[in-house]
């Protein structure tokens, strides 16, 4: 099947459900939905300062691939997709609340072919707009049909799962900073099903969860989707080094280097590598360096080291491996089979 188009064909959906919680414009009614009744006076215009941003961001494209999983796994586990569409508005407006938040913490300047957001707007304004992307979202579990006993345990999962993304989030920093000097494989696998794995999963859990189905099959699903998520953050590391695909990828040259990540591929070569390719691969890592030459150097180094097929070898056996405990939980449909279709795509695009 061909993913792209999927994808591009359940967006237009998805996006005129988060138009739902954070409108292009804010309406008298619409901060009503959202605060309650007005005490005093609402300044209805101010409200630009979160839905110019965002929309802002969310104009700029994305693959909307969480909430679309979410939607593809309701269908495969024959849930009711009625019931449960405004829900892609949690996975997707948290999902960019984070990047918005991240993009500050990396002090990146360039995101999906623009630049950031608090370079347009300043950190004031994206951090407060990246934020309330955490919090708008819990309206669509409050106000959901769902009995009491549901709506505890879907706040139960966001609630763990954000716990999680911003312990992933610590160690990446932290790593990143230079703090760290050996990392493992299984450290970075830590990291990133914490980091990258963490709203996949919440997509999957939250899906059987409202499918009706038990914690064991929320369980195993929210694995698979974990392990997409690696998969997806593996495929991501890839891109910022792979020549050919840079300027689609929408992100400034080698931001991954400048920014001193410890991905999969790095932690290879430090693991593998000779002393002396070790030591420069670490010093050019930890200069935080736009300079181009001294990027190429750093890739060059895990080139030298075949860590791109490393990485992505591992991303396919880890993804093999899930999905033979999620496909015994599905029944045979059409959407199981898109659903496999859909985990080889995450890892295997060029955009």
């Amino acid at each position: 099947m061909d993913i792209d188009s999927y994808l591009q064909g359940e967006k237009e959906l998805i996006d005129s459900v988060l138009e739902k919680y954070v409108p292009r414009e804010f309406k008298k009614k619409d901060l009503k939905n959202l605060l309650g009744k007005e005490k005093y006076s609402f300044d209805i215009n101010s409200a630009e300062a979160i839905s110019e941003p965002v929309w802002d961001f969310l104009d700029r494209g994305g693959k909307r691939w969480r909430p679309a999983l979410f939607l593809l796994l309701t269908e495969a586990l024959r849930g009711d997709i009625n019931k449960v569409l405004d829900f892609v508005a949690l996975i997707e407006l948290v999902h960019n609340g984070t990047i918005i938040i991240d993009d500050i913490e990396d002090n990146s300047s360039i995101r999906r072919g623009k630049p950031c957001l608090h370079k347009i707007y300043g950190e004031d304004i994206a951090i407060n707009a990246g934020n309330a992307l955490y919090f708008i979202p819990l309206k669509i579990i409050i106000n959901s049909d769902f009995d009491i006993s549901i709506k505890e345990k879907a706040f139960e999962i966001y609630s763990q799962e954000m716990i999680n993304l911003h312990f992933g989030q610590s160690m990446d920093i932290f790593w990143h900073k230079g703090k760290k000097k050996e990392i493992t494989e299984k450290q970075y696998l830590q990291m990133v099903s914490l980091k990258t794995g963490t709203l996949a999963r919440l997509s999957a859990r939250l899906a059987a969860l409202l499918s009706g189905k038990d914690e064991d099959t929320q369980e195993i699903l929210g694995k698979m989707a974990e392990t997409i998520g690696i998969g997806f953050q593996i495929q991501d590391d890839i891109l910022d080094m792979t020549a050919k695909e840079r300027e689609k990828f929408g992100k400034a040259f080698g931001n991954d280097i400048t920014e001193g990540k410890r991905s999969l591929m790095v932690i290879r070569v430090l693991e593998i590598g000779d002393e002396k390719d070790k030591k420069r691969l670490l010093k050019i890592l930890d200069s935080h360096t736009k300079d181009k030459d001294m990027i190429k150097e750093a890739i060059g180094i895990l080139e030298k080291y075949n860590a791109v097929n490393y990485a992505k070898d591992l991303a396919r056996k880890m993804l093999k491996e899930a999905w033979k405990d999620a496909e015994k939980v599905l029944d045979e449909s059409e959407a199981k089979k898109t659903l496999e279709s859909f985990m080889e795509y995450l890892i295997e695009r060029d955009v």
